[in-house]
């Protein structure tokens, strides 16, 4: 196997693992809240410190990729994921997963930003976009993690044995990838006179990454509302039967898998800016056809197109990222944007829930995802030398 299919191969392997430990962690939540006696109250306290630390990670890989590289930070935050997932089902009670979800939070945020540190400098190499196919293969994962939570249930296994299964898993095939990671992937070479220890401090220019990373947060905050509300909104809002409820949820993974596999060619074909146009219509106006939908079978489709078209927006954000500096600080600064969508996803949709109905909870991510198409210009591709486009610079420290 040549160089360049190691190490996009590796790449793949650490976006699989990532979607499996994440999604098999959420998959087994009811079973944790059980276990400890935990309150709906208290376990969303225990959720929301996912996201909100794990940005705490992405700045800190921020900071570190320049000085350490990436790869060395994602060979061994990875496998540390893995045993801070099977570590949740340890804890003997609510007061101490606190902690222990701030370390799953604060690792999923360095792997998260490294692994697309990673992703970009694959992209690079070959000359043509691959990051759509990097985060499907996260898709793949999250989908085998759900089902290895289905499994655990169904042999009646204890949740330290459900959870081993994946942390297993993930932890053997980080381990066993991390050797071909790119590690040369973060920046140019020392400038003649800078020793490798004077790491260089980086500013990259924050206007791309701020119409990026807005779109970015608008594509999370309607994941936040299809992951946490789909599900209801069949059932209770729609009155399907148990056996349907979740096939919107289904719908909408399978669809956004499917995005992202084809998008990378999409991409080739079409270029970055009309993609985008494309993916976020349709992922619009399939969260337009859920808040209208009146029958469960109509929000199922709306939930496959959402999926389907919003999946091609976050990888490319990265691209643009990536081409801002070689760092890896630009990308660490768009990863953010990842977890501002979450945490805003689960007060705006759950408080319009609150307030009004899950139909008018659905309307707010799909007037938001209009805005994702009037962003499209900002992911055009801008060769560093266009006028401009503020030149990144490198200055030494103190």
């Amino acid at each position: 196997m040549g160089t360049d299919r190691r190490v996009r191969t590796a790449t793949s392997a650490f976006f699989f693992v990532q979607g499996l430990c994440f999604a098999g962690l959420l998959a087994q939540v009811p079973t944790l809240q059980r276990g400890l006696g935990i309150s709906d109250a208290e376990l969303t306290l225990v959720l929301l410190v996912v996201p909100v630390v794990a940005g705490v990670g992405s700045v800190l890989a921020g900071h570190l990729a320049p000085r350490t590289g990436s790869a060395v930070l994602l060979r061994t935050a990875g496998p540390l994921v893995a045993l801070a997932v099977l570590a949740t089902a340890f804890a003997p009670s609510a007061a101490l997963l606190y902690p222990v979800v701030a370390v799953v939070g604060l690792l999923l945020g360095v792997v998260d930003a490294t692994m697309n540190m990673q992703g970009v400098a694959v992209q690079r190499r070959y000359g043509r976009s691959l990051l759509n196919s990097f985060h499907g293969w996260w898709s793949v994962g999250g989908i085998l993690g759900a089902l290895a939570a289905v499994l655990a249930h169904s042999l009646d296994w204890s949740l330290v044995a459900g959870l081993a299964l994946v942390a297993t898993t993930g932890a053997v095939l980080d381990l066993a990838a991390g050797s071909s990671l790119d590690g040369a992937a973060d920046g140019p070479a020392p400038t003649p006179g800078q020793v490798s220890d004077d790491a260089p401090s980086v500013l990259v220019p924050w206007r791309p990454v701020l119409l990026v990373g807005v779109a970015v947060a608008i594509v999370y905050l309607a994941d936040s509302a299809v992951s946490s509300w789909s599900t209801k909104y069949v059932e209770d809002v729609l009155s399907g039967p148990d056996a349907v409820a979740p096939l919107g949820l289904a719908a909408y993974l399978g669809c956004q898998l499917v995005g992202r596999l084809v998008a990378d060619h999409l991409v080739d074909r079409a270029g970055p800016v009309p993609t985008v146009v494309g993916g976020g219509g349709v992922g619009a106006a399939g969260l337009a056809l859920v808040a209208v939908a009146p029958a469960p079978w109509v929000a199922v489709i709306g939930f496959g197109a959402t999926g389907l078209g919003l999946s091609v927006v976050v990888p490319l954000a990265f691209s643009v990222a990536g081409a801002l500096d070689r760092t890896g600080v630009a990308v660490a600064r768009v990863n953010l944007f990842n977890y501002v969508g979450f945490v805003l996803g689960a007060a705006v949709v759950g408080g319009v829930a609150e307030l009004t109905s899950l139909r008018w909870a659905f309307a707010v991510p799909a007037v938001l995802a209009l805005g994702v198409v009037a962003l499209a210009p900002a992911f055009r591709p801008v060769p560093a030398t266009a006028p401009g486009l503020p030149e990144v610079q490198r200055t030494p420290p103190g």
